[in-house]
């Protein structure tokens, strides 16, 4: 992925090295494996699919501003965090909204939002009530040896994604289906999921279909690298590995293959219109 010549993001809140006012989870194994493995790229704090948090904001201690990252792979995502900035500002512009970027904490080992208190092991995520994204750098290397989706541009897949969930929140989609999964059964609510998982990969695939036109960012076997990423985190591929079998019902992020078209759907066409997935039938 070409990332130098990207302009790097001032949105960043790089608490790597301080405790960020944050404490770890206690969270057991077994029933509650799948979750958290899902939990790499759910929108909203994965907390709230094993029922550890509501939607009441949290206290939470200030997160202590750090400067700009100054080592590589923080200048790189820094960088992505810059493309998204730009690439949205422009689309909603066209769309006669103004965009409003969400801040990029970085931290190592737990963090506290305002969803409440995390720790690595529910890798990156977003949290819609103070509008940023959380994420331990460490969880890259997770992706390129234990989900064997290595490259920059899986990396920039997975901030992408959790940007598609911030813009999701400033179209008022999250908000919409969460009201719709407080009225639904479990099952209902789960579909709903998955249909939000889906069009964040969909508008991860809007931005580099957009960033690659204007920053040509794309290299030679980017795409399979996104596409890697998008398919280890797919339910199945996940249930499969946590248990052994699959049971769809339960799917809340959507199927390896539902992920990747998704994603490809959206890099083809750069198109928000070509998202919906709430009225998709697959």
């Amino acid at each position: 992925m070409r990332w130098d010549d990207l302009r790097q993001s001032t949105n960043v809140e790089d608490v790597r090295g301080s405790t960020g006012g944050g404490r770890g989870l206690k969270i057991g194994i077994g029933g509650t494996l799948l979750a958290l493995v899902a939990s790499y790229f759910l929108g909203i704090d994965p907390r709230v699919i094993l029922g550890l948090v509501n939607s009441v904001p949290q206290a939470s201690a200030p997160v202590p501003a750090q400067g700009m990252p100054q080592d590589e792979q923080g200048r790189f995502i820094s960088a992505v965090l810059g493309e998204t900035e730009d690439t949205w500002s422009a689309i909603f512009q066209e769309n006669g909204m103004q965009y409003v970027p969400p801040k990029l904490v970085l931290y190592t080992d737990a963090m506290r939002s305002a969803c409440g208190a995390a720790d690595a092991a529910v890798g990156p995520f977003y949290c819609p009530l103070d509008r940023k994204v959380y994420l331990d750098l460490g969880f890259f290397q997770q992706l390129s040896t234990q989900f064997q989706a290595p490259g920059q541009f899986a990396e920039a897949y997975v901030l992408a994604h959790e940007v598609g969930h911030h813009v999701q929140n400033l179209l008022g989609i999250a908000d919409k289906v969460r009201a719709a999964q407080q009225r639904s059964s479990e099952a209902v609510a789960n579909q709903l999921s998955v249909r939000l998982e889906l069009q964040a990969d969909c508008f991860a695939g809007v931005w580099a279909k957009h960033a690659d036109q204007t920053k040509h960012i794309i290299e030679t076997g980017d795409v399979d690298a996104a596409l890697r990423a998008a398919a280890a985190v797919g339910d199945d591929t996940l249930q499969k590995r946590a248990q052994g079998y699959v049971v769809p019902e339960s799917f809340t992020h959507g199927s390896a293959e539902q992920r990747t078209y998704w994603f490809k759907r959206g890099l083809t066409s750069g198109s928000l219109q070509d998202c919906d997935t709430f009225a998709a039938g697959g």
